[in-house]
């Protein structure tokens, strides 16, 4: 069963991948006028191989079904990536990778553990499916953020990235870093949209912070993947890491983010971090 929520959504993604795409994009002769930014409903439709006013239903959020051809055809003609189909899919009420709500989330002693060996130079955090900060070790909350003394309301990655103005300022190109994030957060909302506390802490960061309210709209969808990222330690200045994050297997909800220092340099200040008292201070 879809819900009209899902359907006003659905319809609001359609619209904004529309947008996104030019008829050069798709193998469509230029014209010269456009009122339309992108591409038109009736090129869509022609793509996708769909008639036009059902196409135009679906865009308006009205209760019809959409099949798994119609989506794959969707999905082909606006360019979709993996996270993107399976975001599509999970609104059209299809079946799809979709996670049930668990009752809780248990990181084991053997997980608590690993953190801690990988070492003094590694920052490294486990998250649940609502980015909540659920275990980490000593060189995460020396370079990232005490995670040790804060509030358990405030231990979110999302949250602290949007409201939190140290841990803004720790985080080198901000603004790139912050919609690559909400993007991870929209397929998180996909696969848990039947949970209260994570649509409770997207309601809640849309008041909070101009700039989610203002990106949460577009529908960015991206997986979480590995990367470099540049923080800016006020003891030690510049620490550049490599990053990845890994899904606990017997936990999908569960994901592990570990940091590598990307050279010598950020290596030499890590140690230099894990030898004196300092660390994130609000």
């Amino acid at each position: 069963m879809v819900s009209s929520e899902q359907r006003t959504e659905l319809a609001s993604f359609l619209r904004t991948r529309r947008s996104q795409l030019s008829p050069a994009d798709v193998g469509l002769p230029r014209t010269a006028r456009r009122k339309t930014a992108g591409l038109r409903r009736e090129e869509v439709a022609q793509l996708a191989g769909v008639g036009v006013t059902w196409y135009t239903w679906l865009e308006q959020g009205r209760d019809i079904n959409v099949s798994t051809q119609v989506l794959d055809s969707l999905a082909q003609t606006f360019r979709l990536t993996t996270a993107e189909k399976i975001h599509l899919y999970l609104l059209a009420g299809q079946p799809s990778p979709a996670h049930p709500v668990p009752p809780s989330e248990y990181v084991s002693p053997f997980l608590h553990r690993f953190l801690e060996e990988i070492g003094r130079n590694n920052p490294a955090y486990i998250t649940g499916r609502r980015w909540d900060v659920l275990a980490w070790n000593r060189a995460a909350c020396q370079v990232l953020a005490d995670f040790d003394t804060m509030p358990v309301e405030e231990r979110n990655i999302v949250r602290l990235l949007f409201t939190n103005e140290e841990y803004r300022r720790r985080s080198r190109d901000w603004e790139a870093v912050a919609r690559r994030v909400l993007a991870q957060l929209r397929v998180s909302s996909g696969l848990y949209r039947n949970d209260p506390q994570l649509r409770a802490l997207i309601a809640d960061l849309q008041q909070r912070s101009s700039e989610f309210a203002r990106w949460w709209p577009r529908h960015d969808v991206q997986e979480r993947r590995e990367g470099r990222k540049e923080f800016f330690h006020p003891h030690v200045g510049s620490l550049v890491f490599d990053h990845d994050t890994f899904q606990i297997e017997d936990a999908p909800g569960l994901k592990m983010v570990v940091y590598l220092p990307a050279d010598e340099e950020t290596a030499r200040k890590l140690t230099q971090l894990a030898m004196s008292e300092s660390s994130f201070t609000h």
